[in-house]
């Protein structure tokens, strides 16, 4: 998984509220098991229409917010069904972080478990970083993870707060089988030591 330390980005604002994981990438495209090639169609029904033409009006369609990093969201970001393609399309079109009030409990999950941080705060903070957001191309923020900090492209600091573990796990790139990984000579040796005191096993 890829590391996730400091990230400085355009951010782009979608205040929606309850954006579930059918908006987020629909049904249809639950076929596939790869991580890869999802992120053409996230938030397919909003960014095009039937005849598979971009809205223009749809922000990620826009020139400015075309390689956001960053997504500034309205609160219950992620409701729905649990389904993980949610955060692989995410992660697919290349954002890195989300920002909401609040986040459905799975979804919020599962970004961790995929290399995306998302970030927990109040309506008020929120709205200032939506607001800085709404700037366009030269709405750069820049989120600090070992900091755990946000800084605005005016310079205003929020400070948020994330779990330590999955902190760790994030600055260090390490998904579920990372962490088994980091206990690979403690499990050899216990299997060796198996493999002696019941050969039978």
């Amino acid at each position: 998984m890829e590391k996730f330390t400091k990230l400085t980005g355009i951010a782009a604002p979608l205040p929606l509220v309850n954006v579930d994981t059918d908006m987020i990438i629909p049904k249809q495209f639950l076929k596939t098991i790869k991580r890869e090639g999802l992120g053409v169609n996230l938030f397919d029904e909003m960014r095009y229409d039937d005849n598979g033409n971009e809205k223009s009006d749809f922000v990620l369609n826009q020139p400015a917010y075309r390689t956001a990093e960053v997504l500034v969201a309205g609160d219950n970001f992620g409701c729905g069904s649990s389904r993980e393609h949610a955060p692989w399309a995410i992660k697919d079109f290349g954002i890195r972080c989300i920002v909401a009030p609040g986040f459905a409990d799975i979804f919020f999950n599962n970004c961790f478990k995929n290399g995306i941080l998302p970030i927990v705060l109040p309506q008020d903070q929120v709205d200032i970083l939506m607001k800085d957001a709404e700037k366009g191309a030269n709405a750069r923020m820049t989120v600090d993870l070992e900091n755990q900090t946000i800084t605005t492209s005016d310079g205003v600091e929020i400070a948020f707060d994330v779990d330590p573990f999955r902190k760790h796990c994030l600055i260090e790139g390490l998904d579920d089988i990372g962490l088994t990984m980091e206990k690979a000579p403690a499990i050899a040796s216990f299997e060796s030591r198996m493999a002696q005191e019941r050969p039978w096993v």
